[in-house]
């Protein structure tokens, strides 16, 4: 019961961060007027989200180790970036009405962004 108490948080913490993003980045956008729609959206985005990094990240860290030492870590703003415009596209392709215009600046800092903001709200409701 309490996985799925913090797991429901998660999301609901990436929901609104994905929702503030769309509200404060250029080129991130939520197209829809009615509420119901977008809140199931922003849940549906964000699942979408946690799954791609859930799979992808660890692979993508092990592949590429080198290049996060080399880069002393920098090198996860591109990758993040990449996730966040993936999730974009596979939102897309199960007709979700959330885009992400291009790499640079929307889903760099609109993975940045949602990165700070679900910290900050895991923190503040102690999701862990």
């Amino acid at each position: 019961m309490e996985f799925l108490k913090g797991l429901l948080i998660r999301v609901a913490t990436t929901a609104v961060a994905f929702w503030l993003a769309t509200l404060i980045i250029p080129g991130i956008t939520l197209n829809t007027t009615s509420v119901t729609e977008k809140v199931i959206t922003l849940v549906l985005v964000a699942a979408i989200f946690g799954v791609v990094n859930a799979v992808l990240q660890p692979i993508i860290k092990t592949v590429g180790c080198a290049f996060y030492l080399l880069t002393l870590g920098l090198i996860a703003l591109v990758v993040n970036g990449l996730l966040f415009l993936l999730t974009s596209w596979i939102a897309g392709q199960v007709g979700l009405p959330f885009h992400v215009d291009g790499f640079w600046p929307a889903a760099v800092l609109g993975a940045l962004f949602v990165g700070i903001v679900t910290w900050l709200l895991g923190t503040v409701l102690d999701r862990d």
